[in-house]
C-alpha cells in the first residue's frame, strides 16, 4: 500500500511539475504577447516584357509567390490534410489522440515510428522556433499551436502554411512549386500533380521530382492511397491518378531570359525600392523578348564573323553591344550588353564609354542643314594641317583620297572626314558646338575640331537617345526601359515616361535623314541594306579600328551596334563600321521584318519638303534649305516622287 501511494504521489508530482514547467515556458516564450497577425514572408518580384511575357524572377534568399486561401483549390486542401493531419479541422492545434497513438507505437517498436505534429505545429516549428529537438521546444511548439488556433481561423493557418513551407528545388510556397515543377497555376493541376506537391514538405530534398522522380511518385501515390482509404476520392479517380506520370520541368529559379536587362533594372530600381527583391512587385518593361533574342543572335553572328576573319583576335576581350529603341515612344526593345553573359556580365550597352567615330557626323550635317545649307551644297574635300598642343594634326579620309568639291550628301554618304572638318570650319566651330550641345551632348564633347569625328566617349544606350532625333524628325526622346512598377495589389506605384525635347523642324531633319538613307543605299552602310524596308544609317570607326559602329534607323525603330576590345586595344585594321557592324543590322532587321510584317516600311515625307532636279537628279529641299539656284527646277505637286 505504501509503495502504491508512493507511486501515485510520484505520478501526481510529475504531472504538477510538468504543468508548472509548461507555465514557466509559456510565460518566458512570448506566446502571450504574440498576435500571429503579422505574416509577411519575402516575395519574389517579377519582370515582364511589353507583351506580358516573363523576363525574370528576382528575389533575395527565398523564391516565393503568394496565393490567397480562396484561390487554393479544395483538392489541394483535401490532399494536404489527408496525408499530414486528417483531424486538422477538429483539433485545437494539438492532436492528443495522435500523440497517444504515436507513443504506443513507439513503445511497441522501441523507437519512433510516426510523428504526431499537426499542421499548426508544423507551421509554428517552421516560422517561430529553432529546429532543435528538445522537450522544451516541443512544449513551446504545442503551446504556440494552441495559442494560434485561438487567434487565427483554420483557413488562415492553412494559407500561411502553404505559402511559407519549403517545397524543394528552391521553391517556397505551393504556388511557386506549382509554377516551377509543372508550369501550371494551382487551378490547372491534376490530382497526381497535387499529390506530388503536398507530399514534398515531409522531405523536400528527398522527394524533389527533378532529382528523385520515382521516390516522388511513390510519395504521391501514398497521398492518393490515403485519400482513397478515407473515402475522399472515388475508385476511378484513384486508378487514373495512380497511373499518371506528370511532366516535370527542371527550370532555373530566376528564369532569366535577358540577364543584361535584369541587371540594369535592378541597378536603377534598388536605390528607389530597397525591398525590390522581397516585396513581390510586378515590373513592366519596354523590352520585347523576341526582339531581344534577335538582337542577341545578330550580335553573336557579327562576333563570329570577326573571329573568322581574324584568327589572332583576343577572345577574352573582344566583345560587342546592341541597343534597339522604338524611337516613336522611347521604349527600349532590346538591350544586349555583351556577346555572352555567362562569360562576362559587364554591360557594355550601359557602362562602357566608347568613341563613336564617324557615326557622329549626321549631327554635324544637321547643324549645317538647320543653318540653311542644302544636301546639294558643296564643301571642300581637301587636306589641312592643324597646329595643336604637342604638335601637328593632319586628319585624312579613310581611303586617303581627296575629291575636291563634294556635296554634303556625297560627303556624308562616303563618310568623308576632310569634307566634314571643312564644313565645320565654314560654319564656325563655335556655331557647330553650340548647335550640338543644344541637343544635350554638352557634358560629353570637347570644344575642338576632333568632335566632328566622334572623339569622345559615350555608351550605346545614351547614344541611342540622341539618334531618336532623326527617327522623330527633330524631337529627342529619352529611352525608357522600365514602364511601371506595381505592388501586390496590382496598383501602379511608380511610372516612367519618355521625356521629349524638340530641337529642329521636321522638314529640315528629313533632309539629313534622306542623306543617311543614301549612306545605306549607296555608301559606307550598304552592307546594312535589307529587302523590303527603307533604312537610314551611319557607320562609325574610331582611330586604329578600336571601335566599330553602325546606327540603323527605320520608320519605326533604331538599332545601335558596337564592337571592340574591352581593353581599348585596336581590332584588326580591316574591321570597321562598314564591314563589322553594318551586316549585323541587316541580319537583325531581316528577322525583325519577318516577325513584324506589319511594320512601317517607308519614311514619311513631312509637309514643307519639296523636290526638284539638281545635276539631272531628283533631290529634296525646303524653303530654308533650297537647292543651289543655278541647277534648280521646281516640279509640280503631281510630279513629286516620294
Amino acid at each position: 500500500m505504501r509503495i502504491l501511494k508512493f507511486l501515485l504521489s510520484l505520478f501526481l508530482l510529475c504531472i504538477i511539475s510538468g504543468i508548472i514547467y509548461a507555465i514557466y515556458l509559456f510565460s518566458n516564450s512570448g506566446v502571450q504577447n504574440y498576435t500571429f497577425k503579422e505574416f509577411k514572408p519575402p516575395l519574389s518580384t517579377q519582370l515582364f516584357d511589353r507583351n506580358g511575357n516573363l523576363v525574370a524572377n528576382i528575389f533575395d534568399k527565398e523564391h516565393r509567390f503568394y496565393v490567397e486561401y480562396e484561390d487554393i483549390p479544395p483538392r489541394v486542401i483535401e490532399a494536404l490534410v489527408a496525408i499530414e493531419d486528417t483531424a486538422f479541422f477538429e483539433h485545437n492545434g494539438v492532436n492528443v489522440d495522435a500523440i497517444a497513438r504515436a507513443v504506443v507505437k513507439m513503445i511497441q517498436a522501441g523507437h519512433a515510428v510516426e510523428g504526431a505534429s499537426t499542421l499548426t505545429q508544423q507551421l509554428i516549428k517552421n516560422t517561430e522556433l529553432s529546429p532543435e529537438k528538445t522537450l522544451s521546444r516541443k512544449i513551446k511548439e504545442a503551446l504556440l499551436a494552441y495559442e494560434i488556433e485561438l487567434k487565427l481561423t483554420k483557413e488562415e493557418i492553412l494559407e500561411r502554411y502553404l505559402n511559407h513551407i519549403f517545397f524543394g528545388h528552391g521553391y517556397y510556397g505551393i504556388k511557386t512549386a506549382s509554377l516551377g515543377y509543372f508550369r501550371k497555376e494551382l487551378s490547372e493541376l491534376s490530382l497526381k500533380e497535387i499529390a506530388i506537391l503536398v507530399g514534398l514538405p515531409k522531405a523536400p530534398s528527398s522527394y524533389d521530382p527533378t532529382r528523385n522522380l520515382n521516390l516522388s511518385l511513390s510519395r504521391a501515390n501514398a497521398v492518393i492511397q490515403r485519400m482513397y482509404n478515407i473515402g475522399w476520392i472515388n475508385e476511378d479517380e484513384y486508378r487514373k491518378s495512380m497511373a499518371e506520370v506528370p511532366i516535370i520541368y527542371d527550370d532555373t529559379l530566376t528564369k532569366n531570359a535577358a540577364p543584361y536587362v535584369v541587371d540594369e533594372v535592378i541597378k536603377r530600381l534598388e536605390p528607389i525600392l530597397p525591398d525590390l527583391k522581397t516585396a513581390g512587385y510586378k515590373i513592366d518593361l519596354s523590352i520585347d523578348l523576341d526582339i531581344q533574342d534577335m538582337a542577341q543572335n545578330a550580335l553573336k553572328f557579327g562576333y563570329d564573323e570577326i573571329v573568322k576573319r581574324d584568327k589572332d583576335a583576343n577572345l577574352s576581350v573582344l566583345n560587342g553591344a546592341m541597343v534597339v529603341v522604338d524611337h516613336q515612344n522611347g521604349g527600349v526593345l532590346a538591350l544586349v550588353g555583351g556577346v555572352d553573359y555567362a562569360k562576362s556580365n559587364f554591360n557594355r550597352a550601359t557602362q562602357s564609354q566608347r568613341q563613336p567615330g564617324s557615326s557622329f557626323k549626321p549631327f554635324v550635317y544637321q547643324a549645317a542643314i538647320d543653318l540653311g545649307y542644302s544636301p546639294m551644297s558643296e564643301v571642300a574635300d581637301i587636306s589641312r594641317t592643324f597646329q595643336i598642343s604637342g604638335g601637328k594634326w593632319k586628319p585624312k579620309n579613310f581611303d586617303s583620297s581627296l575629291k575636291g568639291l563634294v556635296t554634303l550628301k556625297d560627303a556624308l554618304t562616303r563618310s568623308r572626314n576632310l569634307a566634314t572638318i571643312n564644313l565645320t570650319l565654314d560654319l564656325g566651330l563655335d556655331v557647330v558646338y553650340s548647335k550640338i550641345t543644344s541637343m544635350g551632348f554638352s557634358d560629353k564633347i570637347p570644344a575642338n575640331l576632333s568632335i566632328v569625328l566622334g572623339s569622345f566617349g559615350i555608351s550605346p544606350l545614351e547614344y541611342a537617345k540622341f539618334f531618336t532625333f532623326f527617327g522623330n524628325y527633330g524631337t529627342i526622346r529619352e529611352p525608357i526601359l522600365i514602364k511601371n512598377v506595381k505592388n501586390q495589389a496590382d496598383q501602379i506605384i511608380l511610372k516612367f515616361d519618355s521625356n521629349e525635347t524638340k530641337i529642329s523642324e521636321p522638314e529640315q531633319v528629313f533632309l539629313t535623314l534622306d542623306m543617311m538613307r543614301n549612306v545605306v543605299n549607296r555608301g559606307t552602310g550598304s552592307n546594312a541594306r535589307a529587302w523590303g524596308i527603307e533604312v537610314a544609317g551611319k557607320t562609325g570607326t574610331s582611330n586604329d579600328s578600336i571601335d566599330a559602329w553602325f546606327v540603323g534607323i527605320t520608320p519605326e525603330i533604331e538599332a545601335l551596334i558596337w564592337y571592340g576590345n574591352d581593353n581599348n586595344k585596336p581590332m584588326k585594321a580591316t574591321e570597321g563600321g562598314a564591314r563589322t557592324s553594318a551586316p549585323v543590322f541587316r541580319v537583325f532587321i531581316t528577322e525583325y521584318v519577318k516577325k513584324f510584317p506589319q511594320t512601317k516600311r517607308y519614311f514619311s515625307v513631312p509637309s514643307g519638303v519639296k523636290q526638284g532636279t539638281y545635276n539631272g537628279q531628283n533631290e529634296f529641299y525646303t524653303d530654308k534649305s533650297p537647292l543651289p539656284q543655278k541647277s534648280i527646277h521646281d516640279m509640280g505637286a503631281d510630279e513629286l516622287l516620294f
